[in-house]
């Protein structure tokens, strides 16, 4: 046994611990409280279990979970950056990598380089599994947000040129994901009154 190995790994899983505090905009299906970044993740692998069959790509699903399951550890450093916080946006990157450096630190060599290169390869977006990732992690919220009738938009005043320039990118890792989101959650709230319509939205839908 090497006990300083283990020693290393658990230092690391009890600081992940940490994510459960970190509080999200997005409130639960109650609507009682707001998520935090442990049941986003959670939520995540779970949707890609499910939904991988509609990739554009084929995808290494294990891979994909493991990248959903940690790419926000970092935000027990830097917080969560709400989707449409312009300044916040602005530094978010900085803040994430000095968090990195530290958290991912903690861990054995050989598992501190795996997860951070698995960390960064979602932060770039250009494989099929981190494009579909990012699919996970732009239509789980706005799942919530229609369950709870648009609570979170309508409380940040969100139009839809807002939720279309944050998600310009989520059709490449699933157009049929994309294309159902569009409809079932994004076109029904702006159509409901809970997202505001500015005009800018899919080509293609009235």
């Amino acid at each position: 046994m090497d006990r300083k190995r283990l020693d290393q790994q658990f230092d690391f899983i009890k600081e992940i611990d940490k994510e459960k505090f970190i509080q999200r905009q997005t409130r639960l299906s109650d609507n009682v409280r707001r998520e935090n970044d442990a049941e986003h993740a959670w939520h995540m692998a779970i949707m890609t279990v499910l939904l991988s069959e509609y990739a554009n790509e084929k995808i290494d699903v294990l891979r994909t979970v493991t990248m959903l399951l940690i790419h926000d550890i970092v935000e027990i450093d830097a917080g969560d950056t709400y989707a449409y916080d312009e300044e916040g946006l602005k530094t978010q990157r900085e803040r994430e990598c000095q968090a990195a450096d530290r958290i991912y630190a903690l861990l054995p060599e050989d598992q501190q380089s795996k997860l951070r290169d698995i960390w960064e390869e979602f932060e770039a977006g250009e494989t099929p599994e981190a494009k579909f990732a990012h699919t996970m992690d732009n239509l789980q919220p706005a799942m919530l947000n229609v369950v709870n009738n648009g609570v979170s938009w309508k409380e940040h005043g969100i139009a839809i040129s807002q939720i279309m320039k944050r998600n310009a990118h989520t059709a490449e890792g699933s157009q049929v994901l994309w294309d159902y989101a569009y409809e079932n959650f994004f076109k029904k709230n702006i159509d409901d009154g809970n997202i505001i319509d500015d005009g800018k939205k899919k080509s293609g839908y009235a």
